[in-house]
């Protein structure tokens, strides 16, 4: 069993976004609660909790209420208030949507930038470091003539949602498979090579980030 006791899902808080593509870090951290039978409550700072005792350890769920683009601060606050149990930054799961992947792909990286993510950009800046793992979910490719903040803050469409829905279950599944084995073992069952798109060429990388905190 390795370290990760910290699973971060990123979206924003609120009605308005429930079932956005750029939510899907909520819906994931959604699916392992229901599957635990736990709930989350408010925690010490801009966060919800919920935990969950396997074995030796108790895994705990967090939810950022700081909207998308100030998901750091929330994290750095669930940290601070988990010192005390022996965790650090080492024990963390960054969980969130990426349009990088092509829908329904999911990838396991144990470090990286940001990838156009300013929720990652974000944790990376509080925490101060890129070596974090992390489970993305594809929702790419952004269709050429769509406006990326609509894409990511959009709903999934029709067709899009048994997709989606799917590829949750296996991101689910590659979790549970994260939380009692180490990320290498994960990246080789889970990882499927010639999925990422060209991270540093994609437009929306640089136009979201000076967007509204949602994103």
């Amino acid at each position: 069993m390795n370290r990760t006791s910290l699973l971060i899902g990123l979206g924003n808080i609120g009605r308005k976004y429930e079932n956005s593509r750029h939510n899907l870090g909520f819906e994931l951290l959604n699916l392992l609660a229901k599957g635990w039978e736990i709930s989350p409550r408010p925690g010490k700072g801009d966060y919800y909790y919920a935990e969950k005792s396997i074995e030796e350890r108790v895994v705990r769920l967090i939810w950022p209420t700081t909207y998308m683009n100030n998901s750091g601060l929330a994290v750095a606050q669930a940290l601070e208030h988990c010192v005390s149990n022996g965790l650090s930054a080492n024990d963390l799961l960054i969980l969130y949507d990426d349009f990088n992947l092509p829908l329904g792909k999911i990838r396991i990286r144990t470090a990286g930038a940001d990838g156009g993510h300013n929720g990652v950009a974000s944790i990376i800046y509080h925490l101060g470091r890129q070596d974090i793992l992390r489970l993305r979910m594809g929702i790419g490719p952004i269709p050429p003539e769509a406006d990326p903040i609509a894409f990511v803050l959009g709903q999934f469409g029709h067709e899009e949602l048994k997709i989606k829905n799917k590829m949750l279950e296996k991101a689910c599944e590659a979790v549970l498979y994260l939380l009692a084995n180490n990320a290498e073992k994960a990246m080789s069952l889970y990882n499927q090579s010639g999925d990422d798109q060209t991270e540093n060429n994609n437009p929306a990388s640089d136009e979201n980030k000076n967007q509204s905190g949602a994103v």
